[in-house]
């Protein structure tokens, strides 16, 4: 084991900065403002930036200045040294020890009879996820089959949503806002795909899913939160409509039998750092 391994567990030990280093790794390639990151583990700012210069002094994370804020990422490199030494020299290299209960993409390769399951998660399940799953839906339902759900939940969906979707010829009629535990039951659907599409989605320490699906952030604005007129805010669903479009359309391009986990991970996680045109 490397010589720096054990202090950058011990730097894990703790239960705010392995919080934060989750976080960083969920939210990976992204960088994250050190106040989000504060607000994401309800600690105070000083308490936080304590944390942070502890990570990054340990190598695990990184920092870069973006006008007068401080955005932090994981860095990788370090994180799957640190990885390898855990499964490497604990471990011996034992897959059947250690890695016996993850799924190989060699599996769904395999399965070539099956529709592929996507699950989009946001915190209200009221606009943005709702646009996910009509759009894979309507794009490729012959391939896939698509779910959304909340972290928070709505009661009910964001009308703007509702009148876009509407425009684009969406059947609205079976949507609904849920909360993601109803995909978290015994009977419930397991997933190949989970992506979050709201940064405070990917900030929350939800619950891994079983079976190991191939997950990444494809966080986009809230178009809920813009202010002005009704046409002001009917454009910016329409723009947010459009991203996920064009997102959902790169991902469903993805030759995926043919791809090692590896590939695909790379291929989704460069879709989720798409530049969206307004």
């Amino acid at each position: 084991m490397e010589k720096e391994s054990p202090a950058r567990l011990a730097t894990l030990g703790h239960p705010q900065r392995l919080a934060i280093f989750r976080l960083l790794m969920r939210r990976y390639p992204d960088r994250v403002p050190a106040n989000e990151i504060a607000q994401a583990i309800a600690a105070k700012p000083s308490t936080t930036s304590a944390y942070l210069t502890a990570l990054s002094q340990a190598g695990l994370i990184s920092q870069k200045r973006d006008g007068t804020s401080l955005r932090y990422t994981v860095e990788m490199d370090v994180a799957q040294t640190l990885f390898d030494d855990l499964f490497l020299d604990c471990c011996r290299g034992r897959v059947d020890l250690c890695l016996a209960n993850t799924q190989r993409r060699s599996d769904m390769a395999q399965d070539t009879d099956r529709k592929y399951r996507v699950l989009f998660l946001c915190t209200g399940n009221s606009a943005r996820s709702i646009f996910a799953e009509s759009i894979l839906r309507h794009v490729a339902g012959d391939r896939f089959e698509a779910y959304s759900a909340g972290t928070t939940p709505q009661s009910e969906l964001n009308p703007f949503a509702v009148e876009v979707l509407e425009q684009k010829g969406h059947d609205t009629g079976l949507l609904r806002a849920k909360h993601m535990s109803e995909f978290q039951t015994v009977d419930a659907p397991k997933f190949d795909f989970v992506f979050t599409v709201c940064n405070q989605a990917a900030n929350e320490d939800c619950p891994a899913w079983g079976g190991q699906p191939v997950s990444a952030h494809w966080g986009l604005t809230d178009p809920v939160k813009v202010d002005g007129s009704d046409a002001q805010k009917s454009l910016a669903f329409q723009n947010t409509y459009g991203a996920l479009y064009r997102r959902i359309s790169a991902f469903t391009a993805l030759p995926i039998q043919e791809l090692d986990r590896m590939s695909l991970q790379q291929a989704v996680d460069e879709i989720g750092q798409t530049k969206d045109e307004i």
